[in-house]
């Protein structure tokens, strides 16, 4: 029915209060899984650099009684460095903006560092994950985790390996290969090619769409299929999931990498890494810059920190390059 003639309503009305909510949501994710799990360093320049060092291959070592010695050659360490990134964050909110009621605070300056330095920290996962090389100069580009893996590496057809170049001392982005899909046996293969190598593979970080590529795991007829206890009178649940795999080389953690999910060019990497041989490095840690220079009727601030990744030996590590990495065709 109709409202009565005349009837007053909130279209009318001109002196109804609003009722913006105090409370703002807000989901977009904040884990930095790689970033969170390895070390933290101090760098001590804009180019560290360390040295790889590894055993000669083993062999027949026989020798005749009473032979003259003879002395070999000293294989010397390779001597490996990264660049040092700038990140940075900022802004400026009008000192009346500051002072309105504002629905949460979001919009006023402390709110905002808050937001900036989560924001920040995402950057420096992305760089992680990003087949970007070592960038030298005034714009230095710390190389990310793609372009430092070579030795266990599993690439589709067309892909070729990056790594550090001895010349250039910058390492250089992987070649791209045709995608496919992410299996146990790719898996497999780069798990066995790290342990051969000497590494200790603990976890595993990939795009949240490849988490559901690895539960299909439990499908393959050489896995131990899950037991489960029925609950008397209790509710039945649905289990899909898993998050370890202990596989012929060492049990590993799955992680979704929700910044993966940025795009198919971060999300086409599955990373299988050994704790122990990377760390990120600050120069400078991320912090305010409290030494802005106050010019107007405004508050200005700036987030910033300077860091690499370091790999110590990425023979450690293993990558399965080119899957899908977003959906099953992309």
């Amino acid at each position: 029915m109709a409202a009565p003639a005349n009837t007053y309503s909130t279209t009318t009305a001109v002196g109804n209060k609003e009722t913006l909510s105090n409370v703002v949501s807000r989901i977009t994710p904040e884990d930095t899984p790689i970033y969170s799990i390895i070390s933290k360093g101090k760098a001590d320049g804009v180019h560290p650099e360390w040295e790889i060092d590894k055993l000669a291959a083993p062999g027949a070592n026989v020798n005749t009684e009473g032979d003259e010695y003879t002395f070999g050659a000293t294989a010397p360490p390779v001597r490996v460095g990264n660049y040092t990134q700038i990140f940075r964050k900022d802004g400026v909110v009008s000192n009346t903006q500051e002072e309105v009621s504002n629905a949460g605070d979001v919009e006023k300056v402390k709110k905002q560092k808050l937001k900036k330095g989560i924001e920040l920290r995402k950057d420096v996962e992305f760089s992680i994950v990003s087949n970007v090389g070592s960038v030298g100069g005034a714009t230095r580009v710390s190389g990310g985790l793609p372009s430092w893996l070579e030795t266990n590496v599993s690439r589709g057809a067309g892909g070729a390996n990056g790594g550090f170049n001895q010349t250039t001392k910058v390492t250089v982005p992987a070649t791209d290969g045709t995608k496919r899909a992410f299996t146990k046996a790719l898996a497999d293969g780069v798990m066995q090619a790290a342990y051969q190598a000497g590494g200790n593979v603990k976890h595993v970080f990939a795009a949240p769409y490849v988490k559901s590529v690895f539960v299909g795991f439990m499908s393959d007829p050489s896995v131990a299929q899950f037991r489960y206890s029925a609950e008397d009178g209790g509710r039945r649940t649905i289990v899909a999931n898993a998050d370890f795999y202990e596989g012929p080389f060492g049990k590993v953690l799955m992680h979704p990498n929700r910044v993966q999910a940025a795009s198919a060019a971060v999300a086409r990497n599955v990373f299988f890494i050994d704790p122990d041989h990377a760390e990120w490095e600050w120069l400078r840690k991320m912090k305010e810059d409290k030494d802005i220079a106050k010019t107007g009727d405004n508050t200005k601030f700036v987030i910033i920190g300077e860091g690499h990744l370091k790999i110590s030996n990425e023979a450690a590590h293993g990558v399965v390059a080119d899957v899908f990495g977003l959906s099953p065709t992309v």
